[in-house]
C-alpha cells in the first residue's frame, strides 16, 4: 500500500510519511542510558505517541533494553478506585508487551498485592524477571486524575530507588501537560505552587516541539519521492507560515490536497491549493480542531486568549499557571517579546467558533456574495454600511451571552465578513498584541478585465473606543499606515467600535465614515460604528 499523510492516531512506519523520532527527541537515548526518570509533554496530535513508539522500537532493537509504550488511558474511568484503574492499566500493559517485545522480555504473571501497591509490585516483578534493563514510556499519564493519579505517581516515585534491578531502569511520564499541572489533577491546591511536586524525581521535562521549516520540507519531499508530484517551494513555505509547523496541521493540509481535493499527480501543488485546503479544514472543523476549541470556555484559557484577541497591553507573568496550561494545550506560543495564538489556522478557527456562537439565532447575517459590484469586485463600503446597521440592531443581544465580551465587536465583524465572503475569498487575521487592534486582510477573487482571475485585497484595522480611553483614531491611522506599507496597498479601512454611548452623546461624536490621509499619503476610510 502506498504511504499517506497520517491524521488519525499514531503514524506507522511504512504506512505514513514520518520525521524520524531521533531527530525530534535526540535527548531521550542519553536520559535512558543514565537511568533517568523524566517528563515528556506536548499538545495533542503533535506526534508524541508516534515518536515514543519509534524510540521504544529502536531501544529494544539495540539489544540493550526492553522498551515499551504503556497507555494509561485505561485508568481514566477510575479516578477514585486505584485497584480497578491499576488492573485495567496492567491488562493493556501485557497486551502491549505481547505486541512489541520478544517473549523473553515480556512480563511474568502479575503478583498479588494490595491496590495501592499493585502497580509498583508489577513493575518491580517485571524488572527483576527481564534480562535487560526495563524502560517504560507511560503515555497519556494525564488521563488519570484524583486519587489514582496520586497513587501511580507515588508508587513510581517510591520504586525509583530500587532501579535498575528491582524497578524499571528509566521511566518517562508522557502527556499533554508538564508535571507542574499533575498536582492539580491529583487534587492538590493549584494556588500552592511552592508545595512539593508529586513527581520530584524527574531529572528534566522535555517538550516535543513543532516541525521546523526544514522538517516540513523533508516530510513533503518523502511524498514527492514516492509519487513524483511536487510542492512548489512557496507552497511549502506557506504551509509552514499557516501552521507554524504544528504536525497534525502539516499532515492534514497535505492529506486534504492529495487525498480529498485529489489534485492530479501531474499538477504541481501551489499556494492556491494550500489556501483551499486550509479553508476546507477550517469549515470541516476536524476532531483535532474541535478538541482544542472545547477548551475555549475554560477560565484559565479565556484569561490568556481574550486579551490576545483584543490586542490589549498585557504583561503575562512567565510563571503563570494559566499561561503554562494554555501553552501546554498548544493554543498559544511564546515569542521573545509577547504571547500569541499558536498559528494562523488556530487564529482563524478560534474567531470563527466564537462568531458561530454569536450568530446562532440572530437574524440579519449576510448570505455569500451579498456585496458584489457589477464588475465582480467586493463592495466593501456597502458591506461595512450594512454591518453597521446589523451591529446597532443586535449589539445588546450579541453581548448578552458572550463569554468573550471584550472582543465581541471584533468577533462579530469577523463572523459577518466570513459569511459574506464565503466561497469567494479569504479573511486573514493578525492580532496586534499591545496595540489594541486586530488587522484583517480580505483576499477576494473575481474575473479581471481580461477575463482572468484576479485578487482584490482590502486591509482593515479594527479598534475599540471604550469609556475613559483616549480617542484611538490617530494611533489607528498610524498603525494601519504601517500595515498598508507592509502589504503594498495605498488605501485601507480603520474600523472603530465606539462603545462610549453616554459620553458620545455628550460630546456629539459623529458616527459613520470619514476620509483621512496618513502621514505617508495613504487614504484611510475611518468607519466609526
Amino acid at each position: 500500500m502506498a504511504r499517506t499523510f497520517g491524521t488519525a492516531g499514531p503514524c506507522v512506519p511504512g504506512k505514513h510519511f514520518m520525521i524520524p523520532a531521533s531527530a525530534r527527541l535526540p535527548e531521550v537515548p542519553d536520559l535512558v542510558a543514565r537511568e533517568n526518570y523524566f517528563v515528556l509533554h506536548a499538545p495533542r496530535q503533535t506526534g508524541k505517541t508516534t515518536a515514543l513508539q519509534a524510540l521504544a522500537t529502536d531501544l529494544t532493537a539495540s539489544g540493550h533494553y526492553a522498551a515499551v509504550v504503556l497507555s494509561m488511558e485505561a485508568g481514566r474511568s477510575w479516578s477514585a478506585d486505584v485497584g480497578a484503574a491499576t488492573r485495567a492499566i496492567l491488562s493493556l500493559a501485557r497486551e502491549a508487551a505481547q505486541d512489541y517485545l520478544p517473549a523473553d522480555l515480556r512480563p511474568p504473571i502479575w503478583p498479588a498485592a494490595w491496590d495501592e501497591g499493585l502497580l509498583a509490585a508489577a513493575f518491580g516483578a517485571w524488572a527483576r524477571a527481564c534480562p535487560r534493563p526495563l524502560v517504560l514510556f507511560l503515555d497519556e499519564i494525564d488521563a488519570l486524575s484524583g486519587r489514582t493519579l496520586l497513587s501511580v505517581l507515588g508508587q513510581v516515585r517510591d520504586g525509583y530507588r530500587r532501579r535498575p534491578a528491582g524497578f524499571p531502569s528509566s521511566i518517562a511520564l508522557c502527556g499533554l501537560r508538564d508535571v507542574r499541572d499533575y498536582k492539580i489533577a491529583s487534587g492538590g491546591d493549584p494556588t500552592r505552587l511552592t508545595s512539593p511536586s508529586p513527581f520530584n524525581i524527574k531529572v528534566t521535562s522535555l517538550r516535543l516541539n513543532d516541525f521546523t521549516l526544514d522538517e516540513v520540507r523533508a516530510l513533503y519531499d518523502q511524498y514527492t519521492a514516492d509519487t513524483g508530484q511536487k510542492f512548489t517551494p512557496q507552497a511549502i513555505e506557506h504551509v509552514f507560515a499557516l501552521t507554524m509547523g504544528q504536525p497534525w496541521l502539516v499532515n492534514a493540509l497535505a492529506y486534504e490536497i492529495v487525498d480529498r481535493m485529489k489534485v492530479p499527480a501531474t499538477t504541481t501543488i501551489t499556494v492556491n491549493h494550500v489556501d483551499e485546503a486550509e479553508e476546507r479544514l477550517i469549515v470541516a472543523r476536524e476532531t483535532h480542531l474541535d478538541s482544542l476549541l472545547d477548551r475555549l470556555r475554560d477560565p484559565r484559557v479565556q484569561r490568556i486568549i481574550e486579551p490576545i484577541l483584543a490586542g490589549t497591553e498585557v504583561r503575562f507573568d512567565p510563571f503563570s499557571d494559566d499561561l503554562a496550561y494554555t501553552t501546554d494545550l498548544g493554543l498559544v506560543r511564546r515569542t521573545a517579546s509577547t504571547v500569541e495564538i499558536a498559528n494562523p489556522i488556530y487564529r482563524n478557527v478560534i474567531t470563527r467558533v466564537l462568531a458561530d456562537g454569536l450568530f446562532d439565532g440572530v437574524a440579519g447575517a449576510p448570505q455569500p456574495r451579498s456585496f458584489v459590484l457589477a464588475d465582480g469586485r467586493l463592495d466593501l463600503p456597502g458591506l461595512l454600511e450594512r454591518f453597521t446597521e446589523f451591529w446597532h440592531r443586535t449589539e445588546d443581544v450579541l453581548e448578552a451571552d458572550e463569554p468573550y465580551r471584550e472582543v465581541t465587536p471584533h468577533v462579530t465583524l469577523l463572523g459577518y465578513l466570513d459569511r459574506a465572503i464565503n466561497g469567494s475569498g479569504f479573511v486573514d487575521r493578525e492580532y496586534g498584541v499591545g496595540r489594541g487592534a486586530m488587522d484583517l486582510l480580505i483576499r477576494w477573487s473575481h474575473p479581471g478585465p481580461d477575463g482572468r482571475s484576479t485578487v482584490q485585497r482590502e486591509a482593515l484595522e479594527v479598534k475599540t473606543h471604550r469609556p475613559g480611553d483616549a480617542d484611538p483614531t490617530q494611533a489607528g491611522i498610524g498603525q494601519l499606515d504601517g500595515y498598508l506599507l507592509r502589504l503594498g496597498l495605498t488605501t485601507g479601512y480603520l474600523v472603530i467600535f465606539d462603545q462610549r454611548s453616554a459620553e458620545r452623546k455628550r460630546v456629539g461624536t459623529k458616527l459613520g465614515t470619514q476620509i483621512a490621509t496618513s502621514q505617508s499619503g495613504r487614504t484611510i476610510a475611518v468607519v466609526r460604528i
